[in-house]
Order: C-alpha cells, then sequence, then structure tokens
C-alpha cells in the first residue's frame, strides 16, 4: 500500500464504542493489495453464507460485517459442539477517490473479495512535458 494519507487505506479505531450486540464478534484476517486502477480487500469469512453478509460504504468508511450459522442436523442431539459461531466485523476508511458505482463483491470458500475501482482522477497518469512555451 503506498503510504500517503490521500490514498491509504485506514483500520477504524477499534477503541470507538462499539454497540452491545448477541454472541461473538470476530475480526476477520483481511489482506489489502493496490494496484493502478483499484484496491483489492479479501477478508476470511468462513461459514457465513451471501443472505448473511452485508456489505456499506457510507461516506468514506467501508463497513464489512457476516453473519454464522449453523444448520441444524434433523433428528440428531449434539454429542460435542465445538463450533463456535458469531458475526465477523471489520471496517476501513477508504479513499474518496473510488468509483462507487463499479465495487465488485465476490463471496467464494468462505473468501470474501471485494474490487474497489479507483476513479479516472485517481489513477496514475504520465505528464507529457513540452519544449514550447
Amino acid at each position: 500500500m503506498k503510504d500517503t494519507k490521500d490514498t491509504a487505506v485506514e483500520k477504524v479505531d477499534r477503541k470507538q464504542a462499539e454497540p452491545a450486540r448477541k454472541g461473538r464478534m470476530y475480526i476477520p484476517n483481511t489482506d489489502i493489495y493496490e494496484k493502478d486502477d483499484s484496491i483489492l480487500v479479501r477478508c476470511d469469512m468462513p461459514g457465513v453464507a451471501q443472505e448473511n453478509l452485508d456489505i456499506r460504504l457510507d461516506n468514506n468508511e467501508l463497513e464489512i460485517t457476516g453473519t454464522q450459522t449453523v444448520s441444524a442436523m434433523d433428528e440428531m442431539d449434539p454429542l460435542i459442539n465445538e463450533y463456535a459461531t458469531g458475526t465477523y466485523r471489520r471496517r476501513f476508511n477508504i479513499p474518496q477517490l473510488i468509483d462507487r458505482d463499479k465495487i465488485h463483491a465476490r463471496l467464494h470458500n468462505g473468501v470474501l473479495e471485494l474490487e474497489l475501482p479507483k476513479a479516472e482522477q485517481a489513477k496514475p497518469r504520465k505528464i507529457e512535458i513540452s519544449t514550447e512555451r
């Protein structure tokens, strides 16, 4: 990630007050990559189905929330329950120069991938030099 304040993706301060929630809360492991034309966000969210995933972009804050569920085993009594369910939640401050109409999300094998395309004015460009005045 380039180290500039205008384009850097930042974690939201975890010291901010969080609302009380029922169940366990998890912070998903996340990788963020930057290309010339986009930012790619990858979050591990095992056990989260697409219908239990919520992605919101409000001003410059990206919030990702996903809830795990365990399917009931019909006519079976559990002997051991080690699998804990809960809610994944992660927030980031993202640059304003994202083309918000072209954001793409994909959930595959427990990994959420978000592609945040950069707006044209945020993409690097070569400046031509003229010798004339």
